[in-house]
């Protein structure tokens, strides 16, 4: 995996070993940042289950102001700390250890709104419905946020979820690009 563009264009990001982590490839990667490129200069930014940080990262190298990062895996909560510090982006980056949904109601006691939010959890388990109705419960978004979560082509994609509406579907192999934005 490689940072597509931006600052640290080019360079390399480690992934987690093993298979509890499914990295977005670099090819869905970059059609996603095609996207929503107008959405990332200037962001508060949030990966939950981040894993490697890879697209945290990469909005990061795109101009984004802040990222949250959330992982509960310790191996690849190594690899994204690890990654953060290789890329310097320590400056613009939070990183949290432990369960999502915890962290998530910690971080609404700081007041933190978030303009685009990327969920890439465990694939089947319900996760990216769940976690767009903690984010919209715990009002940790801003007024225009798109949310982007990547799920597997069998996962159901909900059409409404709290404000949030899926406006946009995109099919890469077995991969799905949702994304959801605020009903106005």
């Amino acid at each position: 995996m490689r940072i597509i563009t931006g600052l640290a264009k080019g360079r390399i990001i480690k992934a987690p070993e093993g298979m509890i982590t499914r990295p977005t490839s670099d090819r869905v990667k970059e059609a996603l940042f095609n996207i929503i490129r107008n959405k990332v200069y200037d962001s508060n930014v949030l990966d939950l289950f981040a894993g490697s940080g890879n697209l945290g990262l990469e909005a990061l190298s795109r101009g984004a102001k802040h990222c949250t990062f959330i992982e509960s895996d310790k191996n690849a909560f190594r690899v994204l700390k690890e990654n953060i510090y290789n890329l310097c982006f320590d400056d613009k980056s939070t990183t949290y250890f432990g369960d999502s949904f915890t962290i998530l109601k910690s971080i609404r006691n700081q007041n933190m709104k978030y303009d685009l939010i990327f969920l890439d959890p465990p694939y089947g388990k319900g996760l990216v419905e769940r976690s767009i109705g903690a984010i919209y419960e715990l009002k940790i978004f801003s007024d225009n946020c798109l949310i982007v979560a990547e799920l597997d082509q069998n996962d159901a994609i909900i059409e409404n979820i709290g404000e949030f509406k899926n406006y946009r579907v995109e099919k890469y192999g077995r991969t799905l690009i949702a994304l959801w934005n605020r009903e106005d």
